[in-house]
């Protein structure tokens, strides 16, 4: 067993708030475990804080060098174990365009979609509505828009393409039907959850905000086994390992469709990953020492 263990989080993301919440739930969990937790506040892109006697690494950072391969390629210059995929897995699932394209190539289903820039903002939308926007290298929902008539498009895509790095926006045919997600543990689904959130919208509230959105857990079905099958299809195809979530949207046929892989998934009281893995009867320490001691680097 690992002893001297950092949790990372904080940094300097639109997420931070979100990243101080899950790393204080996951200090927490460790040193009910029986691990030496030392909490590390980044307030920059680097390691700076992480002790010398650090044996391994609880990356609980959202957004940007936390999800996007930095942290993870500076923990791997110095071989210091962390939590979650390596670098280049984190660069992929952060693209949400490039993630796509793997899933699609491993025969897996995704919504429609094309990216597009600012300047796509004054013509008419590409994809027949209702369509949603998003900044494709962006987490949380922050940026995201539901376009249901065309006088949103415009608005839709300067907010996407202020959000995303690279100033562009992914569009995406809106899929209506259930919203579901499935944690994926070291290559194993977690029980499926439906999210009942108000007006059916998954947004940045409805994720976080105490009682915005409603957690239910169906009966096991062909449905959940697919889902399942597919979210660990999903792990295989983008070389992940730790823990991620996959989020879905299901439509009244029961067709499937991956709307993105969060491979730094949040350890808040209304979190998702932590809430399946109790349903599965892993404790929330627990769960946090799996993670812990399945850490490795490239």
């Amino acid at each position: 067993m690992r002893k001297h263990v950092a949790v990372v989080m904080g940094g300097v993301s639109h997420e931070s708030e979100i990243s101080l919440r899950s790393g204080e739930a996951v200090v927490a969990a460790l040193q009910a475990a029986g691990y030496t937790v030392t909490p590390v506040f980044l307030k920059s892109e680097s390691l700076e804080g992480v002790p010398s006697a650090t044996e391994a690494v609880f990356i609980a950072l959202h957004g940007g060098y936390g999800e996007n391969g930095g942290i993870q390629r500076d923990l791997d210059a110095l071989k210091l174990p962390y939590t979650g995929p390596g670098a280049w897995t984190s660069a992929l699932c952060m693209d949400k365009v490039a993630t796509k394209q793997v899933l699609e190539a491993a025969g897996i289903q995704t919504p429609p979609g094309l990216s597009v820039t600012l300047a796509d903002a004054d013509k008419p939308c590409p994809l027949a509505l209702p369509v949603v926007v998003k900044p494709p290298r962006d987490g949380s929902s922050v940026g995201l828009s539901k376009v249901t008539e065309a006088s949103q498009w415009a608005e839709a895509v300067r907010l996407a393409c202020a959000q995303d790095c690279a100033g562009e926006a992914l569009v995406e045919a809106y899929i209506p039907g259930r919203e579901l997600a499935v944690g994926v543990v070291n290559g194993t689904a977690l029980p499926v959850i439906e999210i009942l959130a108000p007006n059916g919208w998954y947004d940045f509230h409805a994720k976080y905000a105490p009682g915005g959105s409603r957690h239910l857990y169906p009966e096991p079905s062909e449905l959940t086994a697919r889902l399942q099958k597919i979210a660990e299809a999903a792990y295989a195809a983008t070389r992940c390992r730790g823990a991620i979530r996959v989020d879905f949207r299901v439509n009244e046929e029961g067709q499937a469709y991956i709307l993105e892989l969060n491979t730094a998934p949040g350890c808040t009281a209304t979190s998702l990953l932590p809430e399946a893995a109790a349903r599965a009867g892993i404790a929330f320490p627990e769960f946090c020492a799996q993670l812990i001691e399945k850490a490795t680097f490239d």
